[in-house]
Formats: C-alpha cells, sequence, structure tokens
C-alpha cells in the first residue's frame, strides 16, 4: 500500500478520529473543520467517480456528471482494478446500509 508510508501514530490519531464519528452531520462538522471545501468535494468526487465506474459509465458520462478529469476518473479506476478494494468494500457498505 502507498499509504503505509505515511503510517504512524499521527495517521492512526486521523482514522481513530473518523471512526469514532457517530452520524453523518458529526461528520460535516469534523470535516468542515478539519479540510477545505476544495479538499472534502475532492474526496467526494472521487467516491462518485468510483461509484459510477463500477456501474460501467463512460468516462465522458463521469466527466460530464462529476467534472472530475481523465487524470482522476484513471486513478481512480487504476485503484478499483489493482487497489486494496477499498472502495469497493466502503461503497457496498453505504449500498447496503441505504438499503435498510
Amino acid at each position: 500500500m502507498q499509504i503505509d508510508k505515511l503510517r504512524g501514530k499521527t495517521l492512526d490519531q486521523l482514522f481513530e478520529a473518523i471512526l469514532s464519528l457517530k452520524d453523518v452531520e458529526e461528520c460535516y462538522e469534523f470535516f468542515d473543520d478539519l479540510a477545505t471545501m476544495n479538499e472534502v468535494q475532492s474526496l467526494a468526487q472521487r467516491l462518485e467517480v468510483a461509484r459510477m465506474l463500477r456501474e460501467g459509465f463512460t468516462y465522458h458520462k463521469i466527466e460530464t456528471e462529476t467534472g472530475a478529469s481523465t487524470a482522476t476518473i484513471s486513478r481512480v479506476k487504476r485503484c478499483l482494478n489493482y487497489g486494496n478494494d477499498a472502495y469497493t468494500k466502503a461503497l457496498d457498505r453505504v449500498q447496503a446500509n441505504q438499503t435498510k
């Protein structure tokens, strides 16, 4: 994993803080304080790109709907195909929670 290069106490603290949040409203509050609007928007955009790629949308449609560059779409696709399956795991869980 690429992120292993950053592994350590401070990153563990960040992830533990995220895992401690109880609901979507707490996430809004935390990320509002933690990151810039552009950073949060970029993360959300990547997740949406992953969802759309999994559902078979074309690059053109993804670009049009999300505003993501082809470079971002390619990077997300590479992670979907050769990464740690984290997008898949997260999207599957979100979908399962939405159908409850």
